[in-house]
């Protein structure tokens, strides 16, 4: 019998294993060794878990972000600190390794022997190579039948239905979009040519008829993080419906020649399964925009959808016309969703550029604006105050030159809350969404927003709206429901959401704050201590002191209740 790697995990993740001298308890997120006992945090632990079944293994990590992250859009470096901790946690040795070691332009490999822990605690050890499928199928059976008592199977299975039963209901009751509107999910265009050069302007493309279609108040359409998570798969139209409860398609795919361009569309129906329109356009590269206005017209009157005289407005409008500028604002998107200093800046310079070179392009101020936001944030700027002030004019400016568009309101928005000033920040983001009615970045701003003005009931409803537009929704949404139902009082349902955002993001450290005060509301001190830890560990400038003076709460009250409850946590003053 074959078993799979990922059913190895599985199983391992059920019973404590031996890796080298250490004990390993998934369960617990624990090793131990004699008296020692270290504990992990929880991606740690998988990772510890995936090298594991697949011993002697040189691992990519490609494989790591698909299998571990899920292909969640993570830092480049998130990889490697987690592999960091690892080796800290089993006192290993990077340059003379004992455990795991690193295959130069290739990946990481576990040296370590790996075997089943019995009841003595006495490891029977086995060799470094990968087991035969007889061996893998035996270890399991012996894995799998320890404690296999009937009640105990009863039990369990109760557990999984009851379980899966949970998790059905709560999908039907936040996930399923508005079935009055037609529904519609872009898949990304897929780039034919053979060089991926072009791919950054191949996924512009969609990006922008994601825009436009969100415009749409008579439309229900999926925000494009959903529809990037599809990118370089092959899905059915019947297989999105069971997963989006999406009514239509649109798939495509466009080659690049030179100054050439060809772009083929389907618009297809996921119940039938029928086509229910198609085209193809050969162009001038530099006609790039005209053929985005043409698409976003025909899929409106193919989905029979009526506009009001502002949308048709809207439609007319574009936010540059020049190449070489719309080029550029891609690149800046790109290095952007990573969210490091460096790729930070280096956003900041593309977007430059493409100001430089068309100073009317009133998004790529709004892009810019929010870089030094983020600088600020993130505390990535030695001029704190000028670089909010700057960032309010760009992004005021941003607006002035394209009010059309949800992104340049919403850049405006984030910009005034990060300056404190809360109601400003609300009109700003509603502005976006009166703009763009399913534009789910606007309700995740809102429900950012409404959290720090203590108004958690509002932030649930927005969160909850952004996470139906946006099922593959980011770590923030999560973040913003559990800062909610920690304001509410409701600490075990915090807890739950802001471990699940942990689970996206290990080292965002908003996550940490609220899921270290949630864990005191909960009686798991030991948690909530391990957790200002790790804050130490990511970002030891992080103090009560520092969070009174930055914290996003305007309610005294909550403030202080959150303050207090940190410092019960560890928090240094």
């Amino acid at each position: 019998m074959q078993i799979s790697a990922r059913q190895n995990v599985e199983i391992l993740n059920q019973h404590s294993f031996v890796i080298d001298d250490w004990t390993v308890s998934p369960a617990e997120s624990v090793l131990s060794r004699g008296n020692e006992v270290v504990r992990l945090e929880p991606k740690v632990m998988e990772v510890l878990v995936y090298f594991a079944s697949r011993p002697s293994e040189v691992i990519s990590r490609e494989e790591l972000e698909r299998d571990v992250w899920h292909g969640a859009v993570i830092g480049y470096d998130a990889v490697t600190a987690t592999v960091i901790k690892l080796r800290k946690a089993l006192q290993d040795n990077a340059k003379q390794p004992r455990i795991i070691a690193t295959i130069p332009k290739r990946g990481y490999q576990l040296i370590a022997r790996v075997s089943a822990a019995n009841h003595d605690d006495v490891a029977a050890t086995t060799t470094p190579q990968p087991p035969s499928a007889q061996a893998t199928a035996q270890l399991s059976t012996r894995i799998l039948t320890k404690n296999r008592s009937p009640r105990f199977l009863r039990m369990g299975i109760f557990g999984v239905i009851v379980a899966a039963l949970l998790m059905f209901i709560s999908t039907q009751l936040t996930l399923l979009p508005d079935k009055a509107l037609p529904s519609i999910v872009v898949l990304p265009i897929d780039n034919l040519d053979a060089s991926a050069e072009y791919d950054i302007f191949v996924d512009g493309i969609t990006e922008d008829i994601v825009t436009d279609l969100s415009r749409m108040a008579n439309l229900m359409v999926f925000a494009s993080n959903t529809t990037f998570k599809y990118k370089g798969q092959k899905i059915t139209p019947q297989a999105l419906r069971s997963e989006l409860h999406v009514d239509y398609v649109l798939t495509g795919n466009a080659r690049r020649n030179g100054d050439d361009i060809r772009i083929n569309l389907q618009l297809i129906n996921t119940e039938s399964g029928v086509n229910v329109w198609a085209q193809r356009y050969d162009r001038k590269v530099v006609e790039v925009f005209s053929v985005q206005d043409e698409i976003s017209n025909s899929l409106i009157k193919a989905l029979a959808v009526k506009l009001s005289s502002r949308e048709k407005r809207q439609l007319l409008q574009r936010a540059t016309n020049n190449l070489e500028a719309y080029e550029y604002f891609l690149q800046g998107q790109r290095l952007s969703i990573e969210q490091t200093k460096q790729t930070n800046a280096q956003a900041r310079a593309a977007y430059t550029q493409a100001i430089d070179i068309d100073p009317a392009y009133g998004r790529a101020y709004g892009a810019l604006a929010y870089t030094l936001a983020l600088d600020f944030r993130h505390g990535w700027t030695n001029t704190p105050v000028e670089n909010l002030e700057r960032a309010l004019i760009l992004a005021e400016q941003g607006v002035a030159l394209d009010g059309s568009i949800p992104q340049t309101y919403w850049s405006l928005g984030y910009v005034h809350l990060r300056r404190n000033e809360y109601e400003k920040a609300k009109i700003a983001a509603k502005h976006s969404i009166r703009i763009a009615p399913n534009y789910a970045d606007g309700y995740g701003l809102l429900a950012l927003i409404s959290n720090g003005l203590g108004q958690a009931d509002k932030a649930l409803e927005y969160a909850t709206r952004g996470m139906q537009l946006n099922p593959f929704y980011t770590w923030d949404y999560l973040l913003n429901v559990g800062l909610a139902r920690y304001l509410l009082g409701n600490y075990a349902q915090a807890v739950e959401s802001l471990e699940k955002a942990q689970d996206r993001n290990e080292n965002a450290i908003p996550i940490k704050l609220y899921l270290a005060a949630s864990y005191v509301n909960v009686n798991r001190l030991d948690d909530a201590q391990w957790t200002i830890e790790q804050i130490g560990v990511l970002n030891p400038s992080t103090t009560i002191s520092h969070l009174a003076s930055t914290m996003m709460l305007s309610e005294p009250k909550q403030k202080a209740k959150l303050l207090a409850d940190l410092r019960k946590a560890g928090l240094p003053e």
